[in-house]
């Protein structure tokens, strides 16, 4: 296929852009929880209502998505069936672990990665003044559903709302009621509640990578003068030079996440990705050149690039790129000839 600028913005989602949905999950009028926006940017997301708004919907492997949330907004306690990771664009966040948040925090600040475990309780709040902005990656093409704790459920019902076990929610405030050919979920019992333990604090340490830990792999196929790619999520070795880690997982992702560094006036190799690959603007700007042209992608711009198109990463000045790439052990970018 020629891709021309034209068809190439159609895969590129400003911040400015995006479309929040502030009703896209049960907790929604809950007390603290009633000012966070949702975001669903790449494939159908984990959203509970049909309001919410999907900017590119092409399956990838993996979802994207993100959070907007001011300061002390929380987001409620809930489980997911795949992978989640949080990674901090801006704001500083605190994560609390446990069906009642009573199994431990970590703190996180803009540039942080964290994985957090499937089969497990998490929720996460807004600490410091303003709003803040969290970039979410979730895996599969259907990342499953959110298992909300029990009293979760009970502040839904006491302001009106019911989740279905088709994983709709009925307003009943606003005078929905529930199909007679659905049930309504309930909230899980102590024995589910049992088998979604936390792991220990030494076992979550293994699924962070702070900001300031980055280090770029000298191997790396898009090493170049001022270019350097930081390993961050990969399940297991992969095509281009890096190894598993430093975030592993002991549960699957289907995808690898990087950073990429490129310093002021420095330029990427032409390259290109067998899988799908979406770049997210952590910090700076980048200009992505091809033969169509160029398409610049400013601070919280996402893009997904199109399946074997080359192209290459300039930079007017340093700038930092948040790289997924679908597959535990993808192929990874590969140099023009």
């Amino acid at each position: 296929m020629t891709w021309t600028l034209d068809t190439l913005r159609q895969r590129r989602v400003r911040y400015d852009d995006l479309v929040p949905c502030r009703n896209a999950f049960i907790d929604t009028r809950s007390p603290g929880s009633d000012r966070k926006e949702n975001f669903t940017i790449i494939g159908p997301g984990v959203a509970e209502s049909s309001d919410q708004h999907v900017h590119i919907s092409e399956p990838h492997g993996f979802n994207v998505g993100g959070a907007r949330q001011p300061d002390g907004c929380l987001n409620s306690q809930h489980s997911h069936e795949g992978a989640e990771v949080f990674v901090v664009h801006t704001g500083r966040w605190r994560l609390f672990f446990g069906p009642e948040r009573e199994e431990g925090t970590l703190d996180i600040a803009p540039g942080d990665v964290v994985s957090v475990p499937t089969q497990m309780f998490r929720g996460f709040e807004k600490l410091d003044a303003g709003t803040g902005f969290l970039w979410v990656v979730l895996g599969g093409d259907d990342p499953g559903r959110v298992r909300w704790a029990p009293s979760v459920f009970d502040l839904a019902e006491h302001h009106g709302l019911v989740l279905l076990k088709s994983g709709r929610l009925v307003d009943r405030a606003a005078g929905e009621t529930i199909p007679e050919d659905e049930e309504i979920e309930t909230a899980p019992d102590a024995e589910e509640i049992a088998r979604l333990v936390t792991p220990s604090p030494e076992r979550l340490a293994e699924c962070m990578v702070r900001h300031e830990a980055l280090r770029g792999n000298a191997d790396a196929v898009l090493a170049a003068p001022g270019v350097e790619e930081c390993g961050v999520i990969a399940p297991a070795a992969s095509g281009d030079g890096f190894g598993p880690g430093p975030i592993s997982g002991w549960w699957p992702h289907g995808f690898q996440l990087r950073v990429l560094r490129v310093a002021e006036g420095a330029v990427t190799p032409d390259y290109h990705c067998d899988e799908p690959e979406v770049l997210f603007v952590q910090s700076g700007g980048v200009r992505l050149v091809s033969e169509a042209g160029e398409l610049a992608l400013g601070t919280g711009d996402t893009f997904t690039s199109p399946q074997g198109w080359t192209h290459r990463l300039e930079a007017d000045a340093d700038a930092e790129v948040v790289v997924v790439r679908g597959g535990d052990a993808p192929t990874g970018p590969r140099r023009a000839a």
